[in-house]
């Protein structure tokens, strides 16, 4: 597990702000890109990162990618229009549920499938569509496409492989749930965003701390401190950070030496 050696609060939020806008400018110009890309769900960590791009000056492009009439029934394409409008932000939405569909494996080719691992699979083909729309955006307007996973998601592997995972470079990786909170309010997100429940959008009526099994709250705990109060809650977030070795690392290849 990664070891942070500092912490954003109230007050050196600013100084944080600056600096990790900084890094974002000298990333797109180091790249030689004219911008970044972000997929926009409506949640807080994808609204901070789309600020600090704001605070950075880089030209920055919102995508939001429903699938059908998801974003409306939960409410997060109120949300993502009110930051839109608030900041006056670039963005256009692209329907992924087409695209999705007609991925789906017929399910006579995993008559013998654990049914959770059905509906994750599937669930998963969404995250992967998105990124890969990003990418393809991304490639014809010279952009970066920016990353939103927090240290909290990435400790317990809450991201998909290839998904909302793959990114060119992520200004919050480092930082946990609690800290992108510090600066969202630093940096005016909307409180409709702030206020709400975190949701992957994996399905309907989906919530990540559900999903989990562990609030953000003890994770951040166990990030910061080494525990988070709870032994059982300990052990299971060490047990999902063990499992999820294989998406934090490179592909592994195999070198052979004379």
């Amino acid at each position: 597990m990664e070891i942070k050696d500092f912490i954003i609060t109230e007050e050196n939020a600013k100084n944080y702000v600056k600096e990790i806008a900084l890094w974002i400018k000298h990333a797109v110009q180091k790249a030689n890109c004219e911008g970044v890309v972000l997929g926009m769900s409506g949640g807080v960590d994808c609204s901070t990162v789309a600020r600090l791009c704001q605070e950075a000056k880089v030209n920055v492009h919102l995508v939001l990618m429903p699938y059908g009439n998801d974003m409306e029934n939960t409410k997060s394409l109120i949300d993502a229009k009110e930051l839109i409008g608030k900041f006056e932000f670039n963005y256009h939405i692209f329907n992924i549920k087409p695209a999705v569909d007609n991925l789906k494996i017929s399910e006579d080719l995993h008559p013998n499938s654990d049914t959770n691992n059905v509906t994750l699979s599937s669930a998963n083909i969404r995250p992967r569509i998105r990124m890969t729309y990003l990418y393809q955006y991304a490639q014809c307007n010279n952009f970066l496409v920016i990353g939103t996973g927090n240290l909290s998601e990435r400790t317990v592997g809450y991201f998909t492989k290839w998904g909302d995972g793959a990114c060119d470079i992520n200004p919050i990786g480092m930082l946990t749930k609690r800290e992108v909170y510090v600066l969202a309010k630093y940096l005016q997100v909307p409180d409709s965003i702030i206020n709400k429940k975190p949701s992957a959008g994996l399905w309907e009526g989906q919530t990540d701390e559900e999903e989990l099994g562990i609030t953000y709250e003890q994770i951040d705990e166990f990030i910061l401190n080494g525990t988070s109060g709870d032994e059982q809650i300990d052990s299971l977030i060490k047990r999902k950070n063990k499992l999820a070795e294989h998406k934090l690392q490179a592909i592994p290849i195999f070198n052979l030496k004379s």
